[in-house]
């Protein structure tokens, strides 16, 4: 890892601005290998050197990666007036400059990627890279019995736009229909809007899978945990 200023080391682990990092130095608050420093604009080596804040250790994450099991009544964003964000669930971050991959809208649950990797974001959403997205959805009203077929050839929404090809699953029928869509993009609304176009409304949707990325079942909505190494090399290459 290279070298990196102090006051960045320390302003991108979330202990402040510059001007704040550069004051604590001065009030001899910021060791360095158990040395006090008050040149907050020296380099140090994250891998190597050791920095505490008033005696509490600061260690550097150039990137994080964290699986969310989105709950209901939750907004995916950074910040919100109204609104508890999907970022300010993760209690244990370390960095402030940490995002959602994508969006599930205020009402669904399930798998979220939040990181600050822009560039894994960029390859999972890329409407170029066809990335598959997995959701379960309830859905009320008869489907038509040609809706698998539909579809897979790519829908024509309610506004015109076209869908690509997508792949439906029936896995129970009744008075609410159960299913398993997988899509290739994700429009505003998208799996609603489907649906809607077939003449059905979705009162219940979770998203179980981005990619090579599958929900941890034993997380409960709102709960998540740090991704593994083998999770985070599979969404680089793409599996």
């Amino acid at each position: 890892m290279k070298e990196i200023r102090l006051d960045k080391y320390l302003g991108e682990m979330g202990e402040g601005t510059r001007s704040q990092i550069k004051e604590m130095a001065k009030k001899g608050r910021i060791w360095v290998d158990g040395i006090p420093e008050k040149k907050t604009e020296r380099k140090i080596d994250p891998e190597r050197n050791q920095v505490t804040v008033d005696g509490r250790q600061v260690s550097y994450a150039a990137f994080e990666y964290y699986m969310l099991n989105k709950p209901q009544g939750v907004v995916s964003a950074t910040e919100d007036k109204r609104y508890e964000t999907v970022v300010g669930l993760i209690r244990e971050r370390k960095r402030d400059d940490l995002f959602p991959v994508g969006r599930l809208d205020i009402d669904t649950e399930g798998l979220l990627l939040i990181t600050n990797d822009g560039d894994l974001a960029h390859r999972l959403l890329s409407p170029k890279k066809h990335v598959d997205k997995v959701y379960f959805a309830k859905i009320e009203g008869a489907l038509p019995s040609d809706a698998k077929e539909r579809i897979a050839e790519g829908l024509i929404l309610t506004d015109g736009t076209k869908t690509l090809p997508a792949w439906l699953e029936v896995l129970k029928t009744g008075e609410i229909t159960e299913v398993r869509l997988t899509i290739r993009e994700g429009k505003f609304h998208q799996v609603k809007r489907m649906f809607e176009t077939l003449g059905c409304s979705v009162v219940y949707l979770k998203r179980m899978a981005m990619g090579s990325l599958l929900l941890d079942e034993s997380l409960k909505p709102g709960e998540y945990r740090a991704l593994r190494e083998e999770e985070i090399e599979e969404l680089k290459k793409g599996k």
